[in-house]
């Protein structure tokens, strides 16, 4: 855990999404949930961060890991080879089915406890961030909209009428919006090591051919590395006023985006319950 400047003011928990990386930010969130690690006063979520945030909200200790781990590793949900054929990489739809059906997140906890949780989502048609509170009603399509990963996902799940995908495209990690809205210490929970910073798309003319009938999406995906860096440069360089606490995997994390492998993804999990320095 990485400490800052000490500040006043309010206090905030950003969790970073990134899929399968997803399962770092779950152990330390199943950790917080087993100290009763909860002096936030509001929290910002994108993609799989949105979801293991609701999660840990709504008192689900394990719940994110068993999601990760098990229904996310199964062929009903990530498949190249439909994905080729002209289908989805990663099946949300089915996903958010099984999950709803069989361990949904419990919508009346996370509703009846004192933090807020806003979830990012990207426009569609603008590019914009979207940082919209989670309910329990709009909770199941609000969060599916943040994971929606444009190409891998065929979809664009619509919110109050607007088509959306993923958070992570406008804004991967919202500390600036955090400090916009009044939060003066920040905790920042991170899918990567410390020291990344995202690298331009090299084949620039295949994101426009894949997002051809959304030409605007595809200059934000275009941008993201800009956006993910100064996010970056934020949190290695907060203003005076501002406190920032990163927990981070180490430099030996190896889950990526897409890892199915067991072994790695438990690891992965250890790993973030030892991040979490409580």
């Amino acid at each position: 855990m990485d400490r800052q400047q000490k500040s006043n003011g309010a206090s905030a928990l950003i969790v970073e999404g990134g899929a399968m990386r997803g399962i770092f930010a779950a152990g330390v969130l199943d950790k917080f949930l087993e100290q009763n690690y909860r002096p936030f006063d509001f929290c910002i979520g994108v993609s799989a961060g949105s979801t293991n945030l609701a999660a840990w909200l709504a008192n689900q200790h394990g719940r994110s890991y068993r999601v990760i781990t098990d229904y996310s590793c199964r062929p009903e949900f990530i498949d190249l080879y439909r994905f080729i054929k002209g289908g989805h990489w990663l099946d949300l739809d089915w996903l958010w089915d099984i999950t709803i059906d069989e361990i949904e997140i419990d919508r009346e906890t996370l509703e009846n406890q004192p933090i807020p949780l806003y979830v990012v989502t990207t426009k569609v048609n603008t590019g914009e961030a979207a940082y919209i509170q989670a309910t329990a009603e709009n909770l199941n399509d609000l969060l599916k909209a943040s994971c929606s990963v444009p190409i891998a996902y065929r979809h664009y799940p619509e919110i109050l009428g607007e088509a959306m995908t993923d958070g992570g495209v406008a804004d991967s990690i919202p500390v600036i919006k955090a400090y916009e809205m009044g939060a003066r210490d920040i905790t920042v929970v991170l899918s990567r090591p410390r020291g990344y910073r995202k690298s331009a798309p090299r084949s620039t003319w295949l994101v426009k051919k894949l997002l051809s009938d959304t030409p605007v999406l595809a200059e934000a995906m275009l941008q993201r590395a800009e956006s993910y860096n100064r996010a970056i440069d934020f949190i290695d360089n907060p203003p005076e006023d501002c406190k920032i606490t990163v927990i981070a995997p180490p430099d030996d994390f190896v889950v990526g985006r897409v890892t199915t492998d067991k072994e790695k993804l438990d690891l992965g999990y250890r790993q973030g319950i030892t991040a979490s320095n409580l």
